[in-house]
């Protein structure tokens, strides 16, 4: 099947991303559409005769490596990481500040994340804002118990919260069994205030704002894989 060019254009900040990885890296596998990608790209050079360890972020990951011969652990075996490679919904330029989680993986993701040495995004360049909030909401994980309740404090913070469900109209279960909450804040004054309320909030199990965790975004672009930097806290 053709590609669109919003797709094409990540495959290739896949195929860079992947290029990055070295012989004997325990290597984080993100979650998501566009990790997917780069998962796949990971999976040909193992089969080219790279050898890694890789600790998934979600089932759905864990089955795509196991299938493309990917040597697989856990943190448990492996407490830190020496890079992990995921996509973002959002990736603030300057700060590099993201939000992630519209797979619906976010908890495992920042765990993964937060184990890491580096933290590489691979996106496309309609990924890239000024500011947090502009196009994607921020997902938030919930307790099962009383989520309503949860519900009605983030409302109380403006978030204008949805319940996640599925095609079928299901609610949206989370692979730590959860519920997730989908937070229309629109654009973030301050991602990382935001980031402090969230954490503060009973009920909350994770959020999909990722502050101050990723060193370096590969960015698919018209003119080639860019790479962004941080160069703002």
């Amino acid at each position: 099947m053709e590609l669109s060019e919003q797709d094409r254009l990540k495959e290739a900040a896949a195929v860079y991303a992947a290029g990055q990885l070295q012989d004997g890296m325990v290597v984080g596998l993100g979650s998501g559409t566009t990790a997917r990608m780069a998962v796949r790209a990971i999976g040909r050079r193992v089969k080219d005769g790279l050898r890694i360890v890789g600790i998934p972020t979600s089932e759905q990951t864990a089955k795509l490596a196991k299938g493309l011969d990917i040597v697989l652990s856990t943190l448990g075996d492996y407490p830190r990481i020496d890079i992990t490679v995921d996509g973002a919904d959002e990736v603030e330029r300057g700060t590099l500040n993201l939000i992630k989680g519209g797979g619906g993986n976010q908890l495992r993701e920042k765990i993964v994340a937060s184990a890491s040495a580096r933290l590489l995004i691979v996106a496309d360049e309609t990924k890239v804002v000024e500011r947090l909030g502009t196009r994607a909401p921020v997902p938030v994980e919930v307790a099962q118990f009383g989520w309503q309740a949860t519900a009605h404090s983030l409302a109380e913070l403006k978030g204008n919260p949805t319940l996640r469900k599925v095609s079928n109209g299901e609610i949206f279960v989370t692979d730590g069994g959860n519920y997730i909450l989908d937070c229309a804040f629109g654009p973030i004054d301050s991602a990382e205030a935001l980031c402090r309320e969230l954490d503060s909030l009973t009920g909350v199990v994770e959020h999909g704002l990722f502050i101050g965790m990723a060193s370096l975004a590969l960015v698919g672009s018209d003119s080639g894989v860019i790479e962004l930097r941080r160069t703002a806290q």
